[in-house]
């Protein structure tokens, strides 16, 4: 394990993870439940607010997911499995109208890959070894964007190693991605929804995922397993009925 540390590159790695979720997180925190708080509180999906305790488990476990995501691509592209990846370092070896395709490719691998992870957590058999620590947030914070349990990290960071392996890859592009994962993660599980009343009506809207409906999946545990896009929940029937419905009420509300 001392190779790990000796270039230091394993740290830098941590870092940079663990400040792109700091960073987002807490912007999302302190904007939507410090400074608008009572403002916009009519406006949050579950009206009232996570307890202090919440957000110390939530970032608690978000470390750990940081210290896995980093140690993970650190043993992809660090080490001498990277010969067996399909990473590559000049960008005008594909050119850059590849390399923006690839970030799209990217996110429509991920998708699915989490649809099915997730729904497969939610076995009887595996949810309380992998996927119960995140459903402790029944109200998600920003903070919960990476609080997971250790193994569930190890399942959530296999994406890197799948997207690695299936199609190439540059190092710019998967900080993009994985720059556009933490982004829509941290919306996910803001707690508020950002898009307009109406959305989930829109030939958009229907497949696009939303705050609100990932905010049901924490509060109900069932259906809405989606990550970016509803394809998946609507293909394979495990979209919540009440959906529209909900994200309609919440967007209706007055202050």
């Amino acid at each position: 394990m001392t190779s790990l540390f000796e270039d230091g590159r394993f740290l830098v790695l941590f870092l940079v993870v663990m400040l792109r979720y700091l960073i987002l997180a807490a912007a999302a925190f302190v904007i939507f439940y410090k400074v608008k708080r009572h403002v916009w509180r009519y406006k949050k999906i579950q009206l009232r607010f996570p307890q202090r305790r919440d957000y110390i488990r939530e970032i608690l476990y978000s470390i750990i997911t940081a210290i896995i995501f980093a140690l993970v691509g650190y043993l992809i592209f660090m080490t001498p499995f990277r010969s067996f990846t399909k990473l590559y370092t000049q960008l005008n070896e594909y050119g850059m109208g590849y390399f923006f395709f690839s970030i799209i490719l990217m996110l429509l691998i991920h998708d699915t890959y989490f649809y099915w992870a997730h729904r497969a957590m939610h076995h009887s058999k595996l949810f309380a070894i992998f996927h119960r620590v995140h459903h402790l947030s029944t109200n998600p914070s920003p903070w919960a964007a990476f609080a997971f349990h250790p193994l569930e990290s190890v399942v959530e960071a296999g994406i890197i190693l799948v997207l690695a392996l299936v199609m190439p890859v540059h190092a710019y592009s998967i900080a993009l991605f994985l720059l556009i994962m933490m982004i829509y993660n941290v919306y996910g599980h803001l707690g508020y929804e950002l898009y307009p009343k109406g959305f989930t009506k829109t030939w958009l809207g229907k497949w696009v995922n939303t705050s609100v409906n990932h905010n049901q999946h924490h509060q109900s545990f069932k259906g809405n397993y989606g990550l970016y896009f509803l394809w998946w929940d609507r293909w394979m029937g495990t979209i919540r009925m009440d959906y529209d419905q909900t994200f309609e009420e919440i967007k209706s509300r007055k202050g």
